[in-house]
């Protein structure tokens, strides 16, 4: 993301995470736009430097967006061509 670099699998642990707590009943969450990730406590270490900045939530949008689970993880990523 930008000049941000994280491992493949710590985004999809990101991914992971983010898609339980979205998966929680909607009338027992206060607001998606309260939830943080870095409130886990599984988080990645890596992201931790993440989580100090004032765009984290965009940044962590757009890594859960980067690994899309009907994709393949090659076509998926832009620096990749010729898949489709």
């Amino acid at each position: 993301d930008g000049d941000l670099k994280f491992s493949l699998e710590s985004v999809k642990k990101l991914k992971e995470l983010m898609d339980e707590n979205t998966h929680i009943n909607p009338r027992m969450v206060v607001s998606m736009a309260n939830y943080s990730p870095c409130d886990e406590k599984d988080l990645p270490e890596e992201f931790q430097s993440v989580c100090k900045r004032e765009d984290a939530s965009m940044i962590f949008e757009r890594l859960s967006l980067a690994v899309q689970d009907d994709l393949c993880e090659i076509c998926a990523n832009a620096a990749c061509a010729g898949c489709f």
